[in-house]
């Protein structure tokens, strides 16, 4: 099977394109600990359909979330946690891509582009805000379920699920895991959604898969740099990149 009989429209250089995206997503996951999805769907939306890219990074944003979400001993410890979010997510999700289905059209660019520039201003100026001791459970299935709506409708997880985990002080290697389970339940939500509203079918399964190799090779050269390089500074560039990005994308919609 041909790359065009996996991904509709395909030529060699929408491929030399999407590998490189996958590449360049990778990197910025290695390096900050967080991004796939939102780089690769930021980037492919300005080439395909929103629904084939969320359709693209399901494969690679699994696998590359399931190894973060490690150490399996500390998992349940974590789960309890932030087990009402993760249902919030998956009924926000699922229920938004039936309510919404699959992100297409010129208003799933608009959403994106705002979810990007959302997320990058947070990124630059927000602080982690403090989680209510009082309903907590309440509060993460609340924020769960945006998320999810979000998810759906964009393909973009990270909003308000991450500054709501920083909240819950549960230390570096606690809100890397947290965000590993959070973004692996927002993939397979995702999926799930996509393949109810036909926006998920085998071929696009096959592409996807064939995608996690340059996304891990990525990760590997994120993981190779950050040792060699300040995180904060190149977090501070990717953020202002993807403000820019999502900018585009919210007026390329809006006056399409």
């Amino acid at each position: 099977m041909t790359f065009p009989d996996l991904l509709p429209g395909g030529t060699p250089a929408l491929l030399a394109v999407t590998v490189s995206v996958f590449i360049l997503a990778g990197v910025v996951k290695g390096v900050v600990g967080l991004g796939l999805p939102t780089i690769s769907m930021a980037m492919l939306a300005l080439v395909m359909a929103p629904a084939q890219a969320a359709a693209l990074l399901i494969v690679p944003s699994l696998i590359t979330n399931l190894w973060q979400a490690r150490p399996w001993t500390t998992l349940p410890q974590v789960l309890r946690r932030i087990g009402a979010m993760q249902a919030g997510i998956c009924a926000g999700t699922i229920g938004g891509a039936l309510w919404l289905g699959p992100p297409s059209g010129h208003w799933a660019s608009v959403c994106l582009g705002l979810a990007l520039v959302a997320y990058a201003a947070w990124g630059l100026f927000g602080s982690p805000p403090r989680a209510p001791q009082r309903h907590r459970g309440l509060a993460g299935a609340a924020v769960g379920a945006a998320t999810g709506v979000i998810t759906a409708a964009t393909g973009v997880f990270v909003i308000p699920a991450v500054p709501y985990l920083q909240a819950l002080n549960l230390g570096r290697d606690g809100l890397i895991q947290a965000m590993g389970i959070s973004f692996t339940v927002s993939t397979l939500a995702l999926a799930l959604g996509l393949a109810l509203t036909g926006g998920y079918t085998p071929e696009a399964a096959g592409a996807s898969v064939l995608m996690l190799l340059p996304a891990l090779a990525g990760m590997a050269l994120g993981t190779w740099l950050r040792g060699r390089m300040s995180a904060q500074a190149f977090k501070r560039c990717f953020m202002v990149s993807l403000a820019l990005l999502g900018a585009y994308q919210a007026v390329q919609g809006w006056t399409a």
